[in-house]
């Protein structure tokens, strides 16, 4: 499920190949997913001779470049990058373990495309909503299936709400989650609802600081903007589903989607799985028009 320690299960199965002399490659959708793995990796092992490296649009091209010389020469241990990854330009020494991080954002030509990389590699896939064709594989046989059946120590559910949009709702919802000490996420459904929700939270709930994330942004920015929302300078983070995917921010527990109705389940889910990361019991609010 969600927030049930996918990741730790990676780093694992990563070390073990990269100790025993083999290349691993962890594939994950989104670029500020990929940041955030290539850190975890980073941190865990950095007391051993294991070196991390991250491919993706956030790299510079002269780090990408070196990144990509040392896949081909095997200098580089564990590879961490978007399906850039996959892309004919990046050729492994030594590939032994291939981890895809929310398999259900990859389509099946991405896929059809990582069994060519070598036929003896082992593959990892990690998903809390598997696509119905995953799902098949592993009910079937085809694939071996491994579920965790248990959340983390302390671990309390997410509560979830359904209203109306309402103004007053909102602001007590944003700040009862800053009286707490916590961070809240904002989700819109399109790029363009960023604005009018900005001014909206700029009128209502003066008091709290805003910042803004989108994937269109310049790579430095959205950057810069997750590290500060990360150390706690902003309260809430309006965003679009750019943070749907695996992001780790254990002391943002306030969930509010604006027209949770143009979004589809699993969206939701995962959405609602960016919450309720530590011991803090967490809050998501779905608005309806």
């Amino acid at each position: 499920d969600v927030g049930f320690g996918k990741t730790e299960v990676a780093l694992r199965a990563a070390f073990i190949a990269a100790m025993e002399g083999f290349q691993v490659a962890v594939v994950v959708p989104t670029t500020l997913l990929s940041r955030q793995h290539f850190k975890t990796f980073s941190q865990r092992f950095s007391g051993l001779p294991i070196r991390v490296a991250q491919a993706s649009r956030l790299v510079g091209a002269k780090d990408l470049a070196e990144t990509k010389k040392g896949i081909a020469e095997g200098t580089v241990d564990i590879v961490v990058g978007t399906h850039a990854l996959l892309g004919a330009s990046i050729s492994f020494k030594n590939l032994g373990l291939l981890i895809i991080d929310e398999e259900q954002h990859f389509g099946v030509k991405h896929k059809e495309r990582l069994k060519d990389l070598k036929s003896d590699v082992h593959v990892l896939t990690l998903s809390a909503t598997p696509i119905p064709r995953t799902l098949q594989l592993a009910l079937t046989g085809v694939r071996e299936l491994s579920l965790i059946a248990t959340p983390p120590v302390d671990r309390l559910a997410v509560r979830t709400f359904i209203s109306p949009f309402d103004p007053l709702v909102i602001r007590e919802t944003l700040l009862r989650e800053r009286y707490r000490g916590g961070h809240s996420f904002y989700v819109v459904p399109r790029i363009s609802d960023l604005a009018e929700i900005h001014d909206f939270l700029r009128e209502s709930v003066p008091e709290l600081k805003v910042a803004v994330a989108h994937g269109q942004m310049p790579p430095g920015e959205l950057d810069d903007i997750m590290n500060a929302f990360y150390d706690g300078q902003y309260d809430v983070l309006l965003s679009t589903t750019i943070v749907e995917s695996g992001l780790d921010i254990p002391t943002a527990n306030t969930l509010i989607v604006h027209r949770a109705d143009m979004f589809g389940l699993s969206q939701l889910y995962q959405l609602r799985g960016r919450v309720g990361r530590s011991k803090v019991r967490a809050y998501a609010l779905f608005t309806l028009p």
